[in-house]
């Protein structure tokens, strides 16, 4: 598989994404569902604390990533969404950081919603991978 980072701009580096994956010779393909701040038993953790949110949720799709033989470098696109932009805004550096880490440069698209499926849950992440 052949991935170029496609970025006309610089601004994005400072937020830890790209703004286009090309991606050619990939034979592999995984779709995961949203992750959030929960445990293993699906019960939220971490209320009111974005950043810890973040980390849950990114720590919950490396779970499923290492499970399936992928890791968090094969992501190619991350859709973020919030029920507080600001607070996520914040926290954002806590995403940047964990992905950076891992190599990943992904395309990220990042929306804010009414609700999420539990009231304490802020934020939920979905991700696209191929290999």
């Amino acid at each position: 598989m052949k991935k170029q980072v496609i970025n006309p701009w610089t601004w994005q580096d400072n937020f830890g994404f790209v703004q286009a994956n090309d991606i050619s010779g990939a034979s592999r393909m995984l779709v995961c569902s949203g992750q959030v701040s929960v445990d293993e038993n699906g019960a939220p953790v971490h209320p009111g604390d974005m950043s810890a949110q973040m980390s849950q949720a990114l720590g919950n799709l490396e779970t499923i990533l290492k499970q399936a033989g992928l890791e968090l470098s094969d992501v190619v696109r991350l859709n973020c969404y919030t029920t507080n932009m600001p607070a996520t805004l914040e926290a954002w550096g806590t995403l940047a950081e964990h992905l950076a880490n891992a190599n990943c440069k992904t395309a990220v698209t990042l929306l804010g919603v009414a609700a999420l499926f539990h009231p304490d849950i802020m934020v939920e992440i979905e991700a696209t991978v191929v290999k």
